[in-house]
């Protein structure tokens, strides 16, 4: 293993360059659902690993909050500061990240897993551009999305309640996006 693998070990070192950044933008004070945002962060990517994605997919999980998302508006670094995620986890990690946090969800959500794959139009909240995601960046971005919110449905009751219907109808839509164990944790959580 290269030093620049160490980044996307199955679960991440404490003295990894992403969990020091996170530190260092203060996830590990920043209160969320379940403690703070850095155990929420490890929860999903731990999660991620268990579901058997890439270290890449991974290593975004771990980091999905730097820029914020859609559901969440705070701002860990600026879009500005892209690079210095790029060299804390790698450059196909970072785009992850940018390509999560870049989600429309109102506009975004509905066509992703449309049979028609020209019917899958993403738009990027921080640009307005429209386009059709990869069938990969599909997968990746339906993976990321429901490892996020089954951590805060399960550390959460009331989070659960509000909308565990609505995950549960959007993960059901998104089924052939999914990996079959995250699949089966969507119904184990939600169903």
């Amino acid at each position: 293993m290269t030093p620049s693998d160490d980044k996307h070990d199955k679960h991440a070192p404490t003295d990894s360059p992403a969990i020091a950044l996170l530190k260092e933008v203060g996830a590990e004070t920043t209160k969320h659902s379940g403690g703070t945002l850095l155990t929420h962060l490890l929860r999903v990517e731990a999660l991620v690993a268990a579901w058997g994605g890439r270290p890449a997919l991974r290593t975004a999980a771990l980091c999905h909050a730097f820029y914020g998302t859609d559901g969440l508006p705070l701002i860990l670094l600026d879009l500005s500061e892209r690079a210095r995620l790029t060299e804390a986890i790698g450059t196909e990690a970072e785009e992850l990240v940018y390509f999560y946090a870049s989600c429309d969800r109102k506009a975004s959500y509905p066509g992703l897993s449309a049979p028609d794959e020209a019917s899958a139009v993403f738009r990027d909240r921080f640009t307005g551009e429209e386009f059709v995601p990869s069938p990969r960046q599909r997968r990746d971005f339906a993976e990321l999305t429901a490892a996020n919110e089954l951590d805060l449905a399960k550390v959460n009751a009331s989070f659960r309640e509000r909308n565990g219907a609505g995950l549960l109808e959007l993960f059901t839509r998104w089924s052939p996006l999914l990996s079959e164990p995250a699949r089966r944790d969507v119904t184990a959580v939600l169903g």
